[in-house]
């Protein structure tokens, strides 16, 4: 039977009910924390009707617990959330990367609405929140520095060239000029700079930390992970509806897919051929397969069937400052796919593969191989960011366009569309779950493409005529 307690305030004014029903007993042997609730007593009611009504909602409140109809609704969000995500993630149903987001955005969302008990959050309160987080300051923007001396005059009594400074510092010469323009650059820029000038930071650049507002997307990304856990809550019937539901959200202004254009690709390409097999290679993949770079990472070499010319996505490589780097399962189901490849492909493959295991041979019990096609000095898996990290660099040393491996996928995409290829295919060769998620992201390229059709037809009927 459920245990009922009075409430009364100093002067002894009946205030309220609190209800606790009996959970049970753990696996453990350990009492469960029992469900609670409160019954609030109306100031006009007389103190035996209050008693009885309450003795009333509490059998109903307790049938509704064991039927499991009914939960504790004075759990705050942020308890709640905390439970949601170790949850999901023992379940399977919440990727670990994802996990780790969630408690990243938790930090912005815990000091506004974390203290708050479920069945108190409001729509109204959801609204200031993103309206809050989209205002200027929540983000940080990293270091940014300025010059405080003329760089022309030192650049020329040093006797140094722009260009040489760029080279030696391996650093873009574009950045050099920005600097000498005035305008602002990252700190380790200007490190660079103010060392090959023989000089302290503090001397030659004023420095500041930025600050900007979250963009709509990531603003969203707080809402989808509010909206997630309230809808945990509407599931276990410990809150009537889910209130994230109503929210107002920012509208997204959708951003082009950035791709590199025909002649940038040949730069890139002929910039290649003078960089090491295994990153040439590893480029060279990004631009034909359009996979995602833990994809290719996680690609390993009985996945890659020479006979077919073909390789099988299907594995994953990631990093979280918990786990390190780690080999889990791809975005989506779909992203699971095998993609046909060129001649070409396969010959720069089969190259490296040999050059490779002529490196695992001098090794010998030093390299603990695990097949990945591209791995660490010891075999291990390689840290997604240093790819990253090396096609800046590759960029900044033959003077490319900012390369990033992402650009690469659009690039593909672009390729096929351009191409005439269908939006299906694509997709497929993409990863992608729907064909409107490629043709959404895609749209700006299609209609350029449309465009390439449109003077075809012209030229055509222009020669008929």
């Amino acid at each position: 039977m459920a245990n009922i307690q009075e409430r009364r305030d100093k002067n002894g004014k009946l205030l309220s009910f609190s209800i606790r029903v009996f959970r049970g007993r753990g696996l453990d042997g350990k009492q469960l924390k029992p469900w609670t609730t409160t019954f609030d007593v109306s100031p006009t009611w007389k103190e035996d009707s209050a008693r009885k009504k309450a003795e009333a909602f509490a059998a109903q409140f307790e049938a509704k617990c064991k039927s499991g109809e009914a939960s504790d609704n004075r759990q705050t969000f942020a308890a709640y959330a905390d439970y949601v995500i170790q949850l999901k993630e023992e379940r399977d149903s919440l990727k670990h990367s994802t996990a780790v987001r969630y408690r990243e955005l938790a930090k912005r969302i815990y000091p506004a609405i974390g203290h708050i008990k479920l069945k108190d959050l409001r729509v109204d309160q959801l609204n200031d929140l993103y309206t809050a987080l989209g205002k200027k300051g929540e983000k940080k923007v990293s270091c940014r520095c300025t010059a405080k001396i003329d760089l022309e005059s030192v650049i020329k009594k040093e006797k140094i060239s722009r260009s040489k400074i760029a080279k030696e510092k391996n650093m873009a010469s574009s950045t050099v000029c920005a600097a000498i323009a005035g305008k602002p650059i990252s700190k380790k820029s200007a490190e660079k700079i103010a060392d090959a000038l023989g000089l302290k930071l503090e001397k030659a650049f004023n420095c500041f930390e930025e600050k900007a507002s979250l963009s709509s997307k990531t603003v969203i990304e707080h809402h989808r992970f509010i909206h997630t856990v309230l809808q945990q809550a509407v599931k276990e019937r410990i809150i009537p509806y889910n209130p994230a539901s109503l929210a107002e959200l920012p509208k997204v202004i959708k951003k082009k897919a950035q791709y590199y254009q025909p002649e940038e690709v040949e730069a890139i390409r002929e910039a290649l051929e003078k960089e090491p097999l295994k990153w040439k290679v590893l480029t060279h993949l990004f631009l034909i397969t359009g996979a995602r770079r833990g994809e290719i990472l996680g690609l390993k070499w009985s996945e890659v069937d020479f006979e077919n010319s073909k390789i099988h996505i299907c594995n994953n490589v990631l990093y979280s400052p918990d786990r390190g780097i780690y080999e889990d399962t791809l975005k989506t189901s779909s992203s699971d796919r095998y993609i046909i490849l060129p001649r070409e492909t396969m010959r720069l493959l089969s190259e490296y593969k040999l050059s490779q295991q002529r490196e695992i041979t001098s090794l010998g019990e030093y390299y603990q191989d695990r097949d990945f096609v591209f791995a660490q000095y010891n075999g291990g898996a390689m840290h997604p960011d240093s790819v990253t990290d090396w096609m800046a660099k590759f960029s900044e040393r033959h003077g490319l366009p900012h390369i990033h491996p992402h650009a690469f996928r659009h690039t593909m995409a672009s390729i096929l569309y351009f191409k005439h290829a269908d939006s299906i295919s694509i997709s497929k060769r993409l990863g992608h779950a729907k064909v409107s998620t490629t043709t959404d992201m895609y749209s700006h390229i299609i209609a350029e493409a449309d465009k390439n059709n449109a003077e075809i037809l012209e030229d055509f009927f222009r020669k008929k005529a």
